[in-house]
């Protein structure tokens, strides 16, 4: 397990690197690739730590095109790259409304090794961002990190009306991959941005779970300020 977050890590902080490595390697299946790490992570509740906010910034920047140090190219297509994963964001909000719909809460006893993929403290922060957000808390969770991925599966315990669900989830899919593909097709090779691409992940990782950190600071706020009264 420890081998496996170490590796996630690596592959976030490193992201330009192994996505370099990638579209020489796989070619146009790299796209299929990158379909599978977004619907994963929006589809599957057990899966909220793969690297949606950087991987769009990322597969933007490569879009324009990336020149290594040894002078070659990798290259993605802007328009591939923006359809593909949009629908890959629909169909996997999609499909975690469906679990959520159809299994519920039945999924924080799962258990794989004694560890609990599913659990109930995410659910808790992503009922604590609906209260305060609402239906649009689809929207918005787009670009907050696990709650991006428990906010469609709350919606269905929740049984939120589908239509209503189905509506937030176009426009939060769209926003969110279009926004961050293209601000990485437009600023990802930047100079400045090129040579510290490492520290431009960390922060968009940083800013995203930045509402989280928040959130979580005014609720024990609160909740001691309460308990003293």
């Amino acid at each position: 397990m420890i081998e496996i977050v170490k590796g996630l890590f690596d592959f976030i902080m490193h992201i330009d690197s192994h996505l370099f490595i990638m579209i020489g390697d796989y070619g146009v299946w790299v796209y299929i690739i990158l379909f599978l790490i977004i619907f994963v992570e929006t589809g599957l509740v057990v899966m909220p730590f793969l690297p949606g906010d950087s991987l769009l910034f990322a597969a933007g920047a490569f879009c324009a095109g990336v020149v290594n140090d040894a002078g070659e190219t990798a290259q993605l297509n802007i328009w591939l790259v923006l359809s593909s994963l949009f629908i890959a964001a629909i169909i996997g909000d999609g499909l975690n409304y469906w679990l959520g719909k159809n299994i519920g809460l039945k999924m924080l006893q799962w258990e794989i090794k004694g560890y609990r993929p599913v659990k109930e403290k995410y659910i808790e922060q992503t009922q604590h961002f609906y209260a305060k957000h609402g239906p649009k808390t689809i929207i918005l969770a787009r670009f907050v990190p696990i709650v991006r991925t428990f906010a469609p599966f709350v919606a269905g315990i929740g049984k939120m009306q589908y239509s209503q669900f189905f509506r937030f989830n176009i426009i939060g899919g769209f926003v969110w991959v279009v926004g961050l593909t293209l601000t990485g097709y437009f600023f990802g090779n930047i100079p400045i941005v090129k040579e510290n691409f490492e520290t431009v992940i960390f922060s968009i990782i940083g800013i995203s779970v930045l509402p989280i950190i928040i959130e979580a600071f005014r609720h024990q706020f609160f909740s001691v300020k309460n308990s003293n009264q």
